[in-house]
């Protein structure tokens, strides 16, 4: 299908205001748009965190960062009207031909489709139930909130006749990345080819977060009985999470990146990387992208079906709640869903060490988890 008015567009906006695993979630829809419109420049409209992994993503030519009001979850940011006029000032400049605004089934298209509005982008095209106007030159009716966000994101653009491909993620970090990965796992005594397990203990929000004594104790486990090292990482805000699991953790064999690895270097770890150990949050969708088998502890705050992994081997561990799905930053109790033991955790990274061995040529195992006090 050739939908009318579609041809002669030169410049594109794709709008996607959230976080990096969103972002990661975006490139096959960014994979199609490049498909069907190959002679166009793709602008990402994106988060600062989001734009983060803009690099990552072959098919985008540039990238506007903006924290916008309408996502601003905390109410933090102050009134401020000429930074959201300042906004419409920078997409009006772009000249864009026309506007793809992606949003998760919680959100509105509505503010960004009227600051595209406001900018003189003559095609908006969103998913929305409720009624905006023409603001929307598009308005799509979205499928139901339970779609994987991967699904989602493309039945927006099958709204108006774009081939849909391949629906796999995937992240191409830049040879600079590759090169400041290998460096950085020499740092830790790590040589190219050698097997290890990364865990990522963050998340963008307290109520997706295992607890950090209890990822102390799995990975103290964990280290007994694995011939491999065991590296810790976070982003900068999360170091000190990071360091605190390190210094509980009671193996030599465990590890640290800090909080030092950029985004793109982050990919190219986890693509080096045995096993990834960690929540629902942005390593996750890396993991997934590279095909690295993963454990997470996945909390109640959201349906699996809607963020999963689809490709990549995955154990996913959470305990059911009353509560679920929440699609709470905090949680108002006890974090129920993630009362799962350290040992729990321990013997299904092992159980996933053993059903992957033919990803490496070394022993996964080399005997039964010690006990651990408090697991």
């Amino acid at each position: 299908m050739r939908p009318d008015g579609w041809d002669g567009i030169a410049r594109i906006l794709a709008v996607r205001l959230d976080n990096l695993g969103d972002l990661v979630m975006l490139g096959p829809s960014l994979r199609a748009l490049r498909n069907r419109f190959p002679d166009a420049r793709i602008t990402l409209l994106a988060s600062p965190a989001g734009a983060r992994a803009a690099p990552l993503l072959a098919c985008i030519d540039d990238v506007i960062t903006h924290r916008a009001t309408w996502q601003d979850a905390s109410g933090a940011l102050p009134l401020d009207p000429t930074r959201e006029i300042g906004l419409v000032e920078t997409l009006r400049g772009g000249a864009f031909d026309a506007a793809f605004i992606f949003t998760s089934f919680s959100q509105s298209p509505w503010p960004p489709a009227f600051a595209c509005y406001l900018a003189g982008i003559p095609r908006r095209v969103g998913q929305a139930r409720d009624f905006g106007g023409s603001l929307l030159t598009v308005r799509a009716t979205p499928p139901p909130d339970c779609t994987h966000q991967v699904d989602r994101n493309l039945h927006l653009l099958q709204a108006i006749g774009v081939a849909v491909g391949d629906r796999d993620l995937a992240v191409a970090p830049p040879a600079e990345a590759e090169a400041s990965a290998d460096r950085a796992l020499r740092r830790l005594g790590i040589a190219p080819g050698e097997p290890f397990v990364l865990v990522a203990p963050g998340a963008s929000c307290t109520a997706r977060r295992y607890s950090p004594s209890r990822f102390a104790q799995a990975i103290t486990r964990l280290g007994r009985a694995v011939r491999m090292p065991i590296v810790l990482t976070g982003s900068p805000r999360e170091a000190t999470l990071v360091e605190t699991i390190r210094v509980r953790a009671r193996s030599a064999c465990v590890r640290s990146l800090g909080g030092d690895s950029s985004v793109v270097e982050l990919a190219a770890i986890v693509a080096r990387a045995r096993l990834l150990v960690g929540n629902n949050s942005g390593p996750m969708h890396l993991a997934d992208a590279c095909r690295c088998p993963m454990v997470i502890l996945y909390s109640g705050t959201d349906l699996e079906e809607q963020w999963q992994p689809r490709r990549a081997p995955a154990t996913l561990l959470r305990r059911p709640t009353p509560c679920e799905p929440c699609y709470r930053f905090e949680c108002p109790y006890h974090m129920e869903c993630l009362d799962i033991p350290a040992s729990e955790v321990a013997d299904a990274c092992l159980d996933m060490l053993e059903r992957t061995a033919h990803r490496a040529r070394v022993p996964a195992r080399i005997g039964a988890a010690s006990s651990a006090p408090g697991s």
